[in-house]
């Protein structure tokens, strides 16, 4: 090849940390941490800073308050949608489900008040009518959320506008597991979901609307552990290999550990009928990095996953764990 003939080097491929996590195997079972009390503040996403609580154009004040009452246990998150107001903003306490509107003169003295333990009858509340969808759209923090999250939400919106379904839907600052986008949580269910492609959003939401989560994209129930939550799905999964779709309730795993697995019973009721699982799942380790900004940090790192390895009923005699 002459002088004239080189062709400059191919650009490297843009990484995303969605893609490489779903290549690598990475499960969404077991993934669905999220605490239970919940602070949402709506904000103009173009201000959202990479904090998930934090705005370019938001007051000291309020800012501190809101740290405040993260640092007290509640997870604080910005929420967002076109059709609101920028100086005018819903605030939502779940699992309270109490929602406030506010305006932006009045919202430090509010979150002021509710860091401190006041009583907040002073600002007039209305109950939240709606199960909230949350869609991770936090360009910011990662690129999977702005490129995976946006569609979904777009898509859930669009879904609930066409077929009038009752759910409040909502873009969301960081809900953890980028990698799994595009992620979304729904209050106060507390179920979390992953790698949602558009084709799953009209499912996704018939189920929840007949309050039965839907497996393809299921992370877990936020109130159990990772292997719990593993369990879980492995049951769910189980009962809807044989048609079935139910509830299923798990126990506290065994003490006994042998070779990273833990056996858990998970307790099922489909159709009047119901009976009892035993399901192993083991710990295993995984090489990998949660967000894109990781790619720039260096090699991926070892963090513990849950696999579902064996599941069967449990014998008819055993005794219940009460």
């Amino acid at each position: 090849m002459t002088a004239g003939d080189e062709r400059p080097a191919p650009r490297p491929r843009k990484r995303f940390c969605a893609v490489d996590s779903l290549a690598d195997g990475d499960p969404l079972a077991g993934t669905g941490a999220h605490l239970e009390r919940n602070l949402l503040v709506s904000w103009p996403r173009a201000k959202w800073l990479r904090s998930m609580r934090k705005a370019r154009d938001m007051p000291d004040g309020i800012a501190e308050a809101l740290d405040t009452i993260a640092a007290a246990g509640r997870r604080v998150n910005l929420i967002h949608r076109r059709d609101r107001p920028d100086d005018m903003h819903r605030v939502v306490l779940m699992p309270e489900c109490r929602a406030f509107e506010l305006p932006r003169e009045a919202l430090a003295g509010f979150l002021h008040a509710l860091a401190s333990g006041t009583d907040l009858k002073s600002w007039p509340a209305t109950r939240v009518q709606w199960p909230m969808l949350l869609c991770c759209t936090h360009g910011r923090k990662d690129k999977c959320c702005a490129k995976f999250g946006y569609a979904a939400y777009s898509a859930f919106a669009e879904a609930v506008r066409r077929h009038d379904l009752g759910f409040d839907v909502w873009e969301s600052t960081h809900l953890g597991g980028c990698r799994l986008a595009a992620g979304a949580v729904l209050l106060p269910r507390l179920r979390k979901y992953g790698r949602i492609a558009p084709a799953d959003v009209l499912p996704l939401l018939r189920a929840e609307a007949a309050g039965r989560p839907y497996l393809p994209c299921y992370r877990g129930d936020s109130r159990l552990p990772p292997p719990a939550q593993c369990a879980e799905v492995a049951a769910l999964q189980w009962l809807q290999a044989r048609g079935h779709t139910g509830d299923v309730s798990v126990e506290p795993p065994d003490d006994d550990v042998t070779d990273d697995a833990l056996r858990i019973r998970v307790h099922w009721r489909a159709d009047s009928h119901g009976g009892r699982l035993l399901v192993t799942c083991r710990a295993m380790t995984l090489k990998r990095h949660d967000t894109c900004a990781d790619y720039g940090e260096g090699p991926p790192s070892p963090s513990t996953v849950w696999h579902a390895v064996h599941i069967e009923p449990c014998p008819a005699n055993e005794p219940v764990t009460q």
